[in-house]
């Protein structure tokens, strides 16, 4: 049409004049101006949508999942935990990566999402382009996990974790969705030092000199972002980063739910990239610091010593000479809070120094993204011999029946274990055996399998209740222009990830197709670790759950090269076997609220500890309330507390710190079972960066009646100063 208006101007032959009419011109300049706005759309390869939501489960009275440590049970809440959805469109091709501050995801629950997603959205989101990432918080609770071995210490099945997570993901992604924007993504590395150690030093040195001399260090330092920036105005919309570290410099003594250092990583790059002053879970820019192959990796930088005497632990099996001493890692900080806050801090440096560069890396390119389910303990394949990078067809490997090595129960220097069991443990015990079999005895087919891990659980032959551990597993691979994204089923040790990252760069070389390629951990399905076989000889805690024997990461590396030639090759892959269903045989002993009431001469909601008159920098404000159970409502995106500053100009309160907020805690305490009466400890640090001002703090909360309805109630502290 603008070449007939183009025309009409300058060849118009019904007068002697050459030009356009005042209208005519007009039309044109608007057709201009359309294709212009249009010329910049075209330029955007993708469109690009991000999401928060909150998916903080219940934060109290349930066992918290990473640590397998029953007495380890939620008792409020430090800092929230989210989920944060990053979605992706390309000439109708859609991915949905989600980094979720849980310990890990599972098949049970990522179907859920799924129907939900269905229930929204119709076939958009499927199996093939939808990544559930869990960033392995060992600080929330658990129970929605769908295998008995992760839910035992929860007691069971707790749906509400379950059902927090499940719809807070969809949220997420369902903002996501309405977001999406024409955008930019641009790629970018750098270094983060002095953020992670290997904790198993020993097992890495086992792997060959010739593949260690291609890395610097026995644990990856590299922090990969992908950034998101809006073609319309050039603002930035948000940013993925994945670095290797295990999020445990909370250790298993808190009882408050966290989302550790890369969960608060995320707030603190979140915090500096919006407008100042947006709450936690609450900004347009999204930034997530989702986890990749951190296996082996440690927060606790300061190493592992003997918690009494000081010394350092037996590098071969985390013993201490005196075996009623524990071995325990230890961070930079005075304390596990300071050393979440350090080892945050220079992670979320790492990402800010890469979202400074200017543009970088622009990633270009079709979306692809394929899936499939593989029975691992039933499988054959090819072995793989490192020094030449290629599989050897006739030499064959397989999958064993899952089982748990002895020192699975010496936990690792981030958490020891329990009893006598110590890392490195190459043979068994014939007492604890004897206790093993009454759960479910090994084959002999399975303790050759397994070699040389002397099997504690054999996971895989017990039947009841349901199953313990996962037969079958997700493998799912994407690709985003030129950006490729390995989302595996469970925790890849260093050398692990790097394996696989070296093979499926080589399998694309070969192909023609320079890319880049990210480990994208604990995704899908939790089924434990993945050690390098060599690491496995050494039977230390990351090897001894390595559940499907020597070979686990031989069979993902062959998987994983399958699903990129077909990538490769524009072809869809068989879906796989169907992983059995057995929701309908969950348990849960967990008990459930039955009422609340206030001591004599009270009400819930009353303050019963006041806050001093006048505080000043680095004083913490105690209030205490009477209150109801925080499981009768998990206040999601709400919250339990609210510090409210008064503004004179106002003549108004107005909340700057809730339970997102670093500096506040909420801590509940249940005064008698037998009653039903609990309070609420609410603490806020004052830093150099707080106001002088008025302040308050108030409390929120439902309370229960006998009769089994809620209600909301709320109380309010005295005012105090603060200079």
């Amino acid at each position: 049409m603008v070449f007939c208006l183009l025309a009409q101007c300058v060849f118009e032959r019904s007068s002697s004049r050459l030009s356009c009419t005042l209208i005519e011109k007009m039309k044109l300049l608007a057709l201009l101006f359309t294709i212009y706005i249009a010329s910049k759309c075209v330029l955007a390869d993708y469109q690009v949508g991000v999401g928060i939501a909150d998916i903080t489960g219940p934060s109290v009275e349930i066992t918290f999942m990473g640590y397998a440590n029953m007495e380890q049970k939620g008792e409020g809440i430090h800092l929230r935990q989210f989920s944060r959805a990053f979605l992706f469109e390309n000439s109708g091709s859609r991915l949905v990566y989600v980094s979720i501050d849980a310990g890990m995801m599972n098949t049970g629950l990522r179907k859920r999402v799924l129907e939900l997603l269905k229930e929204k959205f119709g076939s958009t989101y499927n199996e093939n382009n939808v990544i559930l990432s869990g960033t392995h918080t060992h600080s929330g609770p658990g129970g929605y996990n769908m295998h008995m071995l992760f839910d035992i210490t929860i007691l069971g099945f707790a749906v509400q974790t379950f059902e927090a997570h499940a719809t807070g993901i969809v949220k997420s992604i369902e903002i996501a969705h309405n977001s999406l924007t024409p955008a930019k993504i641009y790629y970018n590395e750098g270094i983060i030092n002095s953020a992670n150690i290997n904790r198993s030093p020993s097992s890495y040195l086992l792997n060959p000199q010739s593949e260690r001399a291609k890395y610097n260090g026995d644990t990856d330092k590299k922090i990969a972002q992908i950034k998101f920036v809006s073609v319309t105005n050039g603002t930035l919309l948000g940013a993925l980063n994945w670095f290797a570290v295990h999020a445990t410099s909370m250790n298993n003594t808190n009882h408050l739910v966290s989302s550790d250092n890369v969960g608060y990583a995320s707030v603190l790059l979140e915090e500096a990239v919006n407008p100042k002053g947006t709450f936690p879970g609450k900004g347009k820019i999204v930034t997530a610091f989702a986890s990749t192959n951190l296996g082996d990796v440690s927060p606790n930088i300061m190493g592992p010593k003997c918690q009494h005497t000081g010394v350092d632990c037996d590098i071969l099996s985390s013993r201490c000479v005196n075996f009623d001493d524990k071995c325990f890692a230890s961070g930079p900080g005075r304390n596990m809070y300071e050393s979440t806050k350090i080892i945050a801090e220079r992670i979320m440096r790492g990402g800010m120094e890469l979202l400074q560069i200017d543009g970088g890396h622009e990633i270009t390119g079709p979306i692809r993204a394929v899936h499939q389910f593989v029975n691992m303990t039933n499988i054959e394949v090819p072995d793989y011999d490192v020094e030449s990078e290629r599989f050897i067809e006739n030499r064959r490997v397989g999958g064993c029946v899952p089982a748990m090595g002895y020192s699975f129960a010496a936990g690792t220097t981030d958490g020891p274990g329990a009893f006598n069991f110590s890392q490195g443990t190459t043979s068994g015990n014939p007492i604890w055996d004897s206790i093993r079999d009454l759960l479910a005895v090994p084959t002999e087919e399975d303790i050759k399998c397994q070699a040389p891990k002397p099997i504690l659980l054999a996971t895989g032959r017990v039947k009841y209740p349901y199953k313990w551990s996962p037969e079958i597993v997700s493998s799912q691979l994407a690709l985003l222009g030129d950006l490729v994204i390995a989302a595996v089923p469970g925790e890849f040790t260093t050398m692990s990830g790097r394996r696989m990252r070296s093979l499926l760069t080589n399998t694309f070389a070969a192909a023609g197709k320079d890319v880049k390629v990210v480990i994208a951990g604990l995704s899908n399905t939790y089924s434990d670790y993945i050690a390098t076989p060599e690491e496995y000889q050494a039977q230390r805690y990351e090897a001894a759950s390595t559940i499907y024997g020597p070979h686990t990461l031989t069979i993902h590396l062959y998987k994983f090269n399958e699903m990129a030639k077909a990538i490769i090759a524009n072809e869809t892959v068989e879906p796989g076997p169907t992983p059995v269903d057995f929701s309908d045989k969950l348990i849960s002993l967990i008990t459930p609220v039955i009422f609340d009431v206030a001591p004599w001469g009270l009400e819930i909601g009353d303050c019963v500890l006041q806050p001093e008159s006048t505080y000043t920098n680095g004083d913490f404000v105690h209030v205490k309330f009477i209150s109801g159970n925080p499981r009768n409502n998990l206040m999601t995106e709400k919250t339990y507390l609210a510090v409210e500053k008064y503004d004179e100009n106002e003549n108004s309160w107005v909340v700057i710190a809730t339970d997102s907020h670093w500096e506040t805690r909420f801590v509940w305490e249940r005064t008698s079972l037998l009653l039903g009466t609990s309070r609420a400890n609410i603490f806020w640090e004052i830093n150099s960066s707080t106001p002088i001002g008025t302040y308050r703090i108030k409390h929120y909360g439902y309370f229960r009646y006998v009769l089994g309805a809620t209600r909301l109630y709320e109380g309010v502290s005295n005012t105090f100063r603060v200079y």
